[in-house]
């Protein structure tokens, strides 16, 4: 539920409010009723829509009038932006019995418009004024935007993934993040008064990154604003334009997270320097994180890693030979990878499970490295992970190495119907060292 946005009336002196385009402004009118006073009547410039709410048992008194009853509340929307501060008028007339005007409450209001927008409809676009944004659904006719786990690695020098870095070293690492526009419009002077501040909850700041695209001497420079340990940011220099931020995931949806993460925008009334604001408007925007997803050896391959075994009564030289053969005629390529980066490691598939993860706007793999760490623990770290080819793993939480634990026990089928249900990326199947 919203929170309302109230405005308290006076008669003794004008009253002034800022509101966002479209949204509702409550009127106290109750403080200030005049003694004596039996009814009222509301009046306001053409932009300004009035609505009265009232119970069905109320009904309004000649000359459009309310009587003061305790269920009415007045509430004024604005449709369209103010061009200069205070340009939208509202009068609240009160009435005694013998009908005589006892006294006037006068309201200023400026109308702003403030928008925190996404890829909402998943077209690879970001369009302004979607409906619950804060709402995310599946499915081809579902709504809400779609992030990335930055984890491949477009960075020249940096160590490890993209998601690391708390800097964006080239704009190609811009292609792995989703856009998310701030789009403000009023007189600048408002905007002077009132603070507009980007926001994440602590719960989702550890799962993402936000960077906002400043232009500094004509060249773009991207300040990281949002993530670990910074959990607001506020907007210097706002008036009539658009705020682009770049947004990339840092953790995959797991045990404990749904993959779901919100960002909003406030706007804040600040009364004094040091005082904390009070929001008069929030609007939130929400992203799933992408998973990984696993690829079944049924589709056509593209490259296959094999390790090669040169020494001793072990030696796999006729089956590599056999291999390349084969696979020039499946116009594969072949990766053959040498007892020194394998440390004579042969069981490639117990280490390696290849997927991808992907949105509207970029598709990328991934390979997955097994917990299991022998010779070949560092070789997907070192030799996979790269310009759009990312990179994830994960360690048994208390550190217990099993059979299971090597990935010649995970694979996935093709897609498959099971009893009428459709499973379309297809079935996770996991071994047993068991024999049932």
């Amino acid at each position: 539920m919203p929170q309302r946005h109230v405005v308290q009336m006076s008669t003794s002196h004008a009253s002034y409010g800022v509101c966002v385009l479209g949204t509702e402004v409550f009127l106290d009118t109750r403080r200030c009723t005049p003694k004596g006073a039996t009814s009222f009547d509301v009046h306001a410039t053409s932009a300004v829509t009035v609505h009265i709410t009232h119970s069905p048992m109320t009904k309004p008194m000649i000359n459009s009038r309310w009587p003061l009853d305790p269920d009415i509340e007045v509430v004024v929307t604005i449709d369209v932006t103010s061009r200069t501060v205070n340009d939208n008028k509202v009068k609240i007339s009160y009435y005694g019995r013998e009908d005589n005007e006892l006294s006037v409450a006068w309201l200023y209001l400026t109308c702003v418009d403030v928008s925190l927008d996404v890829d909402l409809s998943r077209n690879g676009r970001v369009k302004s004024k979607g409906k619950d944004k804060a709402k995310w659904t599946w499915g081809p006719d579902g709504q809400g935007a779609v992030l990335l786990v930055n984890c491949d690695r477009d960075s020249p020098g940096a160590g490890g993934t993209d998601s690391g870095q708390v800097d964006i070293r080239t704009t190609a690492d811009l292609q792995d993040m989703s856009v998310m526009l701030l789009r403000t419009q009023g007189p600048s002077a408002i905007f002077a008064e009132y603070q507009v501040v980007l926001h994440v909850s602590e719960s989702d700041a550890d799962k993402v990154r936000v960077f906002h695209a400043i232009r500094e001497d004509s060249h773009p420079h991207y300040k990281s604003v949002l993530g670990p340990g910074k959990l607001s940011y506020v907007l210097d220099d706002v008036g009539s334009g658009e705020n682009t931020f770049y947004v990339e995931g840092l953790a995959f949806p797991d045990l404990g997270f749904s993959g779901l993460v919100s960002f909003s925008t406030s706007l804040l009334e600040v009364p004094h320097k040091n005082s904390p604001g009070t929001p008069i408007f929030t609007d939130t925007v929400v992203f799933r994180v992408a998973p990984w997803i696993m690829t079944p050896n049924t589709q056509q391959p593209l490259e296959v890693f094999v390790c090669s075994i040169q020494q001793g009564s072990d030696s796999n030289k006729v089956f590599l030979e056999g291999l390349q053969v084969l696979l020039r005629k499946a116009n594969c390529k072949l990766t053959i990878c040498s007892e020194v980066e394998t440390r004579s490691d042969r069981w490639i598939q117990d280490e390696l499970e290849f997927g991808y993860v992907e949105a509207p706007h970029k598709t990328f793999p991934v390979v997955f490295d097994s917990p299991r760490n022998r010779g070949l623990k560092d070789f997907a770290f070192k030799k996979i992970l790269g310009p759009d080819f990312g990179y994830v793993t994960r360690e048994p939480p208390r550190k217990d190495i099993s059979s299971l634990d090597s990935f010649g026990n995970l694979d996935v089928s093709p897609p498959v119907t099971v009893r009428g249900k459709e499973y379309p990326l297809g079935r996770i199947l996991i071994g047993s060292p068991l024999p049932w």
